[in-house]
């Protein structure tokens, strides 16, 4: 379910523009305003954390250091432009290193600047260096007051390349929440919000981008899981009411000489309870009119051959034919082996159908 504002095309929101929109829908597959808010972080990471220089290894995952730029230089021609810089704390120095977008960088990587630069340490001709960092002022980093917990979002190379790495497409979903909100309408009743104790569906929409905490990011996923399941079950439902109501199914009212001749005659042992209420189940389904959409759910020898068994000879003496599907050759040999064995003497005419079969008995067959 989504209100007009989530349909609105991806071209129309703030930082985008057509150039964008078009790598995104390509990219992402992200067309609308819809397709971003519920484009959501597959992690997230603790930005309020600066580490020591001096403590910055290779092993760690991520790292955020702040530091005076004491160096900036550029190597190489062509494609093989490099641009190194130094960031310097009081514990130590550390290179910073960009092989792409160099243009749109240089001019933020001033020596004298102090900066905030967050990214995955290397360790490369006996340094540890960061490459593609991100990069912001320490005087932004310090006013924003950043958050805990940041969302970290996929990109590809062709989006990085656009400004559109992880950082660049947190700032879209920030635009997009400074456009949309307020406008999220509620898609859940009062009565189950409540009952669950969920957040409101805006607040889980933006907190699971932009959480104050990890309790937020639970709450939100609470609530968004189950709106999600709630939705697919609803329509699996409505799928099946439409199913009874329109279309019949063969009603197999009779139980007659095949089913009970076996019953009485041929079972090899005598059936479980469960394999008796499964069994009335399925009779019942059977005799009603309606189709049947059951899965039959047990270990391996517990006796699912033989429900589906008795289920076909109940089609057989209702005057219609019964198949059994298998997913492999192999298997469906061993079914036709065990159901000719057991029902060897009551008189069917059992066939096996496969890949494998020759023209002319699949024809004799059909």
């Amino acid at each position: 379910m989504q209100n007009h504002i989530l349909n609105t095309s991806i071209t129309y929101l703030k930082g985008v523009g057509p150039a964008r929109a078009d790598l995104l829908k390509e990219e992402l597959e992200i067309h609308t305003f819809g397709d971003l808010i519920t484009f959501y972080p597959f992690r997230y990471t603790d930005r309020s954390k600066i580490t020591p220089i001096s403590m910055v290894h290779p092993n760690m995952p991520d790292v955020q250091v702040m530091g005076k730029i004491t160096h900036v230089e550029t190597s190489g021609v062509g494609r093989a432009t490099r641009l190194h810089a130094t960031i310097t704390d009081d514990s130590g120095s550390l290179e910073l290193i960009w092989f792409q977008g160099i243009k749109w960088i240089k001019d933020t990587i001033r020596p004298g600047r102090e900066l905030v630069v967050y990214g995955k340490p290397n360790y490369f001709k006996g340094g540890v260096n960061i490459a593609h960092p991100e990069v912001e002022s320490a005087e932004e980093f310090r006013k924003q007051k950043k958050q805990r917990f940041l969302g970290v979002y996929h990109s590809t190379e062709k989006l990085k390349n656009k400004g559109l790495h992880s950082k660049g497409i947190a700032k879209l979903q920030a635009n997009l929440q400074n456009q949309i909100k307020g406008k999220i309408e509620e898609n859940l009743s009062e009565a189950i919000i409540n009952y669950f104790q969920f957040v409101s569906r805006e607040r889980a929409l933006f907190a699971i981008h932009f959480p104050e905490d990890e309790k937020a990011v639970q709450a939100a996923k609470a609530r968004l899981k189950f709106e999600e399941f709630f939705f697919l079950q609803l329509q699996m439902q409505q799928a099946k009411y439409i199913r009874n109501l329109n279309i019949k199914g063969h009603n197999f009212e009779k139980v007659g000489k095949f089913f009970n001749e076996f019953f009485h005659r041929f079972l090899p042992f005598e059936l479980t309870g469960a394999q008796k209420r499964v069994m009335r189940e399925i009779r019942k389904d059977a005799g009603s009119g309606k189709q049947m959409n059951r899965l039959l759910q047990g270990d391996v020898g517990s006796g699912k051959t033989l429900v589906a068994l008795m289920s076909m000879l109940l089609a057989i003496d209702n005057g219609y034919q019964a198949a059994i599907m298998a997913p492999t050759e192999i298997l469906a040999e061993q079914h036709f082996k065990t159901i000719s064995k057991m029902t060897d003497g009551l008189g069917l005419n059992i066939l096996l159908l496969t890949g494998s079969t020759k023209s002319s008995q699949r024809r004799e067959i059909h």
